[in-house]
């Protein structure tokens, strides 16, 4: 059997980073050899977790004791700068999980210095590879629903009522001072993208349900596109909706078109009515309701391998992924302005 084509290192061992390890592990043109994690609780559960990885206290140190090709970082955004500038030009490539860095200007000079390396930086945005999301763009692109007319995502996770919210899996949630769309809503931003193209306006209205929380947990922006549609998400992390597992879509998804509307449930299931019919027909696709998000991650980091190996084309480059950070930041001045932006303005005073 031929060996693994890339070696991989992953930085840091949270919550999130053990689907990364999962996915690695079921790749069968990568090798998942070491892994670096500066707290010794994570770094003894990395070792009880996957004995066969070399486990470093940092990057540095696995570097040096030997070859990586890939670096899945999964740190924090205030690590981010100085952790993976130095290695640029030492891998192959970089995959960084988001939030990316701590600010736009960070994220600015950091693919700017990757620009000016042999290093490929991605960033590690999964969601837009969620199946539902793949044939969800594939009827778009086939006219199945006409001009879309508007669309509203309801972000309804469940997991942020009461005092202790995420408290168990993700309590650094608790602290960020920005939160709904930094940490959640700029997945649906990359995803609206993805689906509708690039939006020329936005307005957006943010506010905070559960007080234990230091940032906005729940509120809404809206882009409006060229063509005068309207997409929507709606978010509020104290309420819920309907599915077994209310972590795999997160919510549901209402697109509106001249000839049929689409509804994506809680449950992936995506239906379609058509228009003047009163019948709400199943679309039949498949997908595996593994890990996280319909295996998203594996799905991910299976096309960083493809374009890697085969030179196939590759969503998600750091400089792609600015954009996304740039409208970030539009919607939480939108909020606080209480005003709509125009896109083309705003780059015309920067």
């Amino acid at each position: 059997m031929a060996e693994p084509a890339f070696r991989v290192g992953m930085v840091g061992y949270g919550y999130f980073a053990k689907f990364h390890l999962n996915a690695w592990r079921r790749l069968q043109n990568a090798s998942l050899v070491a892994l670096a994690e500066t707290d010794p609780q994570r770094r003894a559960e990395a070792r009880r977790d996957a004995p066969e990885l070399d486990v470093y206290d940092t990057v540095e140190d696995m570097l040096t004791a030997g070859s990586v090709d890939i670096l899945d970082v999964a740190t924090p955004p205030s690590t981010h700068l100085e952790l993976i500038r130095p290695v640029l030009g030492q891998v192959c490539a970089v995959i960084c999980q988001k939030p990316f860095c701590d600010s736009l200007p960070q994220a600015q000079a950091l693919a700017e210095a990757a620009k000016d390396s042999s290093t490929l930086l991605i960033v590690h945005e999964n969601f837009r590879f969620q199946p539902w999301y793949r044939e969800i763009r594939q009827l778009l692109q086939a006219g199945r629903l006409g001009r879309v007319i508007q669309a509203r995502f309801c972000f309804r996770p469940g997991d942020g009522a009461g005092p202790d919210a995420y408290l168990r899996r993700q309590p650094y949630f608790r602290d960020m001072k920005q939160f709904l769309i930094r940490e959640t809503g700029i997945h649906w931003v990359d995803v609206f993208r993805f689906l509708f193209g690039e939006p020329v306006a936005l307005s957006a209205d943010l506010f905070r349900t559960n007080p234990a929380i230091a940032g906005e947990d729940s509120g809404s922006f809206t882009f409006q596109m060229p063509d005068g549609a309207r997409i929507t998400f709606d978010g509020n992390r104290a309420l819920d909706h309907a599915a077994r597992n209310r972590r795999l879509t997160m919510g549901e998804f209402l697109i509106e078109g001249t000839s049929a509307s689409l509804l994506l449930s809680g449950d992936g299931i995506i239906e379609i009515r058509d228009f003047g019919s009163d019948i709400w027909q199943q679309h039949p696709y498949s997908f595996e309701d593994r890990d996280f998000g319909g295996d998203c991650v594996y799905l991910f980091q299976r096309h960083v391998l493809d374009h890697l190996s085969s030179a196939a084309p590759l969503e998600n480059t750091a400089s792609d992924y600015l954009k996304n950070l740039a409208i970030q930041d539009l919607i939480y001045r939108s909020s606080h302005e209480g005003e709509r932006l125009a896109l083309n303005e705003v780059r015309d005073r920067q």
